[in-house]
C-alpha cells in the first residue's frame, strides 16, 4: 500500500458542525474524516487525519509527512494567514501540497485574503465546503502518482 495522504487540520476545525455552520456548514470533523477516508481508501490510500489548535504541532506532523507521507492536504485555518513557520515547513516537504479552506477566504474580512500556505501549495481549493476535502484528495492522489 502506498504511504499515506496526511490530511492536517488547523485551530478551531475540532468546532465543526457547531462553530458558525452559516459559514463552514453542518458536517463535523469526524463526519469529514470518515467520508475523506472512505475516498481515499477506494483509490489504495490510507489516510492520517488530523487536527490541532496548536502551530507546532502542525509543523511537527508537516515534518512527520516529509519521510512518511504521500502528499499533505492542509486547512491550517487562520495559521494560513499567519505562519511563516508553516510555510516554511511544507517548503521543506517534497510531496505534493494541497491547501483547503471550506470558506472562500477571498469573500471574507481583507486579513483573510493572503495565506502564507499557498506560496508552498502545488494547489488551493476554497469555498466549496467539505467537497473541497474530497477534491483535495482526488488531485493529491494524481499528484502522487505522477510523481511516483
Amino acid at each position: 500500500m502506498p504511504k499515506p495522504i496526511y490530511i492536517l487540520n488547523g485551530p478551531n476545525l475540532n468546532l465543526l458542525g457547531e462553530r458558525e455552520p452559516h459559514i463552514y456548514g453542518a458536517e463535523t470533523l469526524q463526519d469529514l474524516e470518515k467520508r475523506v477516508a472512505a475516498r481515499a481508501k477506494a483509490a489504495g490510500y490510507a489516510t492520517a487525519f488530523r487536527q490541532s489548535n496548536r502551530e507546532g504541532e502542525l509543523v511537527d506532523w508537516i515534518q512527520e509527512a516529509r519521510e512518511k507521507g504521500a502528499a499533505v492536504i492542509i486547512n491550517a485555518a487562520a495559521y494560513s494567514h499567519t505562519s511563516i513557520a508553516i510555510l516554511d515547513a511544507l517548503k521543506a516537504v517534497d510531496v505534493p501540497v494541497i491547501e483547503v479552506h471550506l470558506s472562500n477566504i477571498h469573500r471574507r474580512e481583507a486579513f483573510r485574503h493572503h495565506s502564507y500556505v499557498s506560496a508552498a501549495a502545488d494547489g488551493v481549493i476554497v469555498g466549496l465546503g467539505p467537497l473541497g476535502y474530497d477534491l483535495a484528495v482526488d488531485a493529491a492522489i494524481s499528484l502522487a502518482k505522477s510523481r511516483e
